[in-house]
């Protein structure tokens, strides 16, 4: 199956671009470093205040599926609101970035991610057990500057592993 830019949410601008020499495709190598520091600054060090550094101020949760913010563009209060949901349920939630792809405006990585349930997700109480998920996300730079993303990830072994479903 081949995708067109448009079926995975655009690049932030509306604009395709191609990497057509060398100054544009350094700039997207630069794009997957910004994705990987965002990983790993953002979400595995919970450090807030370096947001800014990597997203945009508005974000676009393009396809995400049974995630609250799925359709919805955020800016970067809103976005913090997000990481603190997820970190109230996973406090120690980390992202093990397994590969990248950088093609253009778009960064794609596969992910493994883990962490330990100590906190309410929605109306489920915590379990105290550990997770382990398989994920795929595509970030969407402009400027670069991270301006949404695409996701699918195994929500349902998350929570057969975290006993809500069998």
């Amino acid at each position: 199956m081949v995708f067109s830019h448009a079926d995975i949410g655009g690049n932030c601008s509306g604009r395709h671009q191609q990497v057509n020499n060398q100054t544009n495709f350094n700039r997207y190598m630069n794009n997957e470093a910004t994705v990987r520091n965002f990983i790993q600054k953002v979400w595995n060090e919970k450090d807030f205040d370096s947001l800014s550094q990597f997203v945009s101020s508005e974000y676009t949760v393009y396809h995400d599926t049974s995630d609250p913010w799925e359709g919805k563009t955020l800016n970067h209060s809103e976005f913090k609101m997000r990481l603190t949901y997820s970190f109230d349920s996973f406090p120690d939630i980390n992202f093990d970035i397994k590969n990248a792809i950088s093609d253009g405006a778009f960064v794609a990585l596969v992910w493994v991610m883990t962490g330990t349930n100590t906190g309410h997700i929605g109306d489920f109480p915590p379990t105290n057990k550990k997770i382990q998920a398989d994920g795929v996300t595509i970030y969407h730079i402009n400027d670069g500057k991270i301006c949404g993303h695409t996701q699918v990830y195994d929500r349902t072994t998350i929570m057969k592993q975290l006993g809500f479903l069998r």
